[in-house]
């Protein structure tokens, strides 16, 4: 009988250049050696599935303790030339400011490339790479997970950025902070940023604020 193995891999996004960009790494070893492919790895003896995509997360970027969410299970038997091969899927989100790049043992180089435009993948990670962008999306209504990919303090102007870069348009910015003051779940501080001529208040997220929305059942349609 075929023995079965489990992987764990993980889309790693962040905000870089204006945009939104996904980790990826160039397989050092066959199969589809030299071929690009998402982060991840074969889970140990001792290891729970959260507890080896950790470890994957931390090997990969230098970080830990961010943002981390299960995905969704990959099976098709045909998708690993190796043998039976299931795959637990996670993404994660981390601010460009604390990541720290190294290639893990089975691969040559890290790289980031825009989340809309990747170069051909290993196995089935170009489906998994779309389905946690759609995720991501999705998410945008009702949570604050476009705020992981943020500093503590931010301005407006970065906020918007982050929405437009994982929604992919442009947003309106009168309509955008208009919407925002609705909310009401930034907390303004007495603390300015440069850019350019104007120099722009700084805001921290208000997270109790945005508890009480949640619980009304209020969404973010930006």
């Amino acid at each position: 009988m075929e023995s079965l193995r489990v992987t764990v891999d993980i889309v790693i996004f962040t905000l870089r250049e204006g945009s939104l960009q996904a980790l990826l790494v160039k397989r050092g070893v066959p199969p589809f050696e030299g071929q690009y492919a998402i982060p991840g790895g074969f889970i140990r003896g001792d290891e729970s599935l959260e507890e080896a995509a950790l470890r994957e997360l931390h090997e990969e970027t230098g970080v830990r303790n961010e943002f981390l969410e299960q995905l969704y299970t990959f099976g098709d038997p045909k998708r690993d030339p190796r043998g039976r091969v299931i795959t637990v899927a996670y993404y994660a989100l981390i601010a460009s400011d604390k990541l720290s790049l190294v290639a893990g043992a089975d691969a040559a180089e890290a790289q980031w490339f825009p989340a809309s435009s990747v170069p051909p993948l290993a196995f089935d990670h170009k489906s998994i790479l779309d389905y946690a962008l759609e995720r991501l999306r999705n998410k945008l209504e009702y949570t604050t997970v476009g705020f992981q990919l943020l500093p503590e303090k931010f301005t407006l102007g970065e906020l918007q950025a982050v929405y437009e870069a994982i929604l992919g348009r442009p947003l309106d910015k009168r309509n955008f902070r208009r919407k925002l003051a609705l909310l009401s779940i930034l907390k303004p501080l007495r603390e300015w940023q440069r850019t350019g001529r104007k120099p722009a208040q700084l805001f921290r997220f208000a997270a109790a604020r945005f508890e009480k929305l949640k619980d009304k059942g209020i969404l973010f349609p930006f």
